[in-house]
């Protein structure tokens, strides 16, 4: 007998290899020691929060004496830090958003889930990029929707004769992360307007919006003078969704935002759904907390250098135990080959050697592995003799 529905249940089965890799991990570091176990497995962003979240948080605090300071607002967010952001997103995005552009939401994963709501029928079917963020399935299945899995290629960049073939009347929009977890790809301009013309292909050809809906939470870190093009400048029905867990280092507070292109179909009908969605799906609003904290530290952001000088001595770890990878433009997690096809077997080898990786097939790509750079320099540094050993061990 069991006690969950049949689609939960089976996803518990197939839960992420993230949260596993990270529980295996609890266990390692009781047996031998947290100093001994080499943990890439769970992207948290480990830096201190900028100076001007500590100055927020005393700010509010001096607040909390007030009526209704942190009472209910409009589901979209409050005016006033909602007009910041769409300040911000101005001078980021390279267009002119407004106020009435931008909703304020509980992290990137509330945007995510209050634009499925929105513009989802029952059955219809979203492309994701292969690898992908796979909590995105998850989400889709919270509305009755799909994953349709498309590959990239080899170097992870998009695969537009793919992507094309991949198109049919249950499509309703393709979902791209970048700089992208798990590879740290960042798409180009040249594939936007490819895609762009796809879209707009057969949005024509099927009579109805192919929506182009971009997930940027690392758009504030790319590496060798990498830019992230923004999709608004391509495609006029697209979305932005993001969130301030990585650059502000908030993960826990849940903050983030969906932007909708100036340009875009039936926009102020859209943002109207999202906002009502907002408050059904029982967000209700994003944390006051978080929107007040954006109010003094909107524009700061984590010491990047030391993110990628942990780029560099990962990248150093590999070279010298022997691995193939691509060097990731963004993010903070390297995607290398495992050394055999069965990257899960490889990944036990790895564990064995105390070491913590994610299968990639945990992200829909297999015969890779996903490694978080979000970690102590000394992590990566003592983590090189284990990743030859591994490597020895399955050359042998």
């Amino acid at each position: 007998m069991g006690y969950l529905n049949r689609e939960i249940r089976g996803f518990l089965e197939r839960s992420s290899w993230i949260r596993k890799m990270f529980e295996a991990g609890l266990e390692l570091k009781k047996k031998y020691g947290e100093e001994n176990v080499y943990d890439f497995s769970l992207g948290n962003p480990d830096l201190p929060p900028p100076y001007g979240v500590k100055v927020a948080l005393e700010k509010i605090a001096k607040e909390a004496d007030r009526p209704y300071v942190f009472g209910y607002m409009p589901n979209a967010g409050i005016f006033e830090i909602r007009e910041k952001v769409a300040k911000y997103l101005t001078q980021e995005q390279g267009v002119q958003i407004d106020v009435d552009d931008v909703m304020l939401t509980c992290g990137a994963a509330g945007g995510l889930n209050c634009i499925f709501r929105s513009i989802l029928e029952q059955g219809e079917e979203v492309i994701c990029l292969a690898p992908y963020f796979v909590e995105y399935g998850f989400y889709l299945s919270n509305h009755k929707a799909k994953v349709r899995l498309v590959d990239t290629k080899e170097d992870f960049s998009m695969d537009i004769d793919a992507i094309e073939r991949a198109i049919d009347e249950n499509v309703r929009a393709i979902l791209i992360n970048s700089p992208n977890n798990p590879t740290g790809q960042v798409y180009s301009e040249d594939e936007l307007r490819e895609l762009r013309d796809v879209l707009r292909k057969y949005s024509k050809k099927f009579s109805k919006t192919i929506y182009l809906i971009s997930d940027e939470p690392y758009r504030f870190l790319t590496y060798d003078d990498t830019v992230v093009p923004s999709v608004f400048n391509f495609y006029e029905n697209s979305f932005v969704v993001s969130s301030f867990s990585k650059n502000l280092s908030l993960a826990g507070e849940r903050i983030g935002y969906v932007a909708l292109c100036p340009e875009m179909e039936g926009k102020q009908e859209i943002m109207n759904g999202l906002i009502f969605v907002n408050r059904i799906l029982g967000y209700v609003n994003a944390p006051v907390i978080g929107q007040k904290i954006l109010n003094y530290a909107l524009g700061e952001g984590v010491d990047l250098s030391i993110y990628e000088k942990r780029r560099k001595l990962m990248a150093n770890v590999l070279n010298e135990a022997g691995y193939n990878y691509v060097m990731p433009k963004g993010a903070f997690y390297f995607f290398p080959k495992s050394p055999i096809e069965d990257e899960v077997k490889f990944i036990k080898i790895l564990q064995e050697e105390r070491i913590l990786a994610v299968p990639g097939s945990g992200f829909g790509r297999k015969g890779h592995f996903r490694l978080s750079f979000s970690v102590p320099e000394w992590v990566i540094e003592k983590s090189l003799d284990g990743f030859k050993r591994a490597r020895e061990r399955v050359d042998s």
